[in-house]
């Protein structure tokens, strides 16, 4: 199955605003049917790991505070959960 209109926008936000040298986003809303926040038809929660060079010298709740910033349009419509996962790409290849 191919990715979301809200996952295709999410990558595009993403991709604009950080440009990051990788970007995974995967829709985790099947895995949380039934849930508080899940809507029939999913597109609610999404799992990201992305590395990008300027999260450098940025602390893991500022990188998620932007990621979140970056995203806030989706945040108001309907998207309910991100789970980030957000390195620099010396972090990513220490953890190789």
């Amino acid at each position: 199955m191919g990715m979301t209109d809200r996952a295709l926008r999410i990558e595009s936000t993403l991709r604009q605003t950080f440009a990051p040298t990788a970007l995974q986003i995967v829709d985790d809303s099947a895995r949380h049917a039934g849930h508080a926040g899940a809507a029939p038809g999913g597109q609610t929660h999404y799992s990201v790991v992305m590395v990008a060079a300027s999260f450098e010298g940025v602390s893991r709740v500022e990188r998620s505070r932007a990621v979140h910033a970056a995203l806030a349009g989706e945040l108001a419509g309907g998207l309910h959960a991100l789970a980030l996962t957000l390195r620099t790409p010396a972090e990513a290849e220490r953890l190789r």
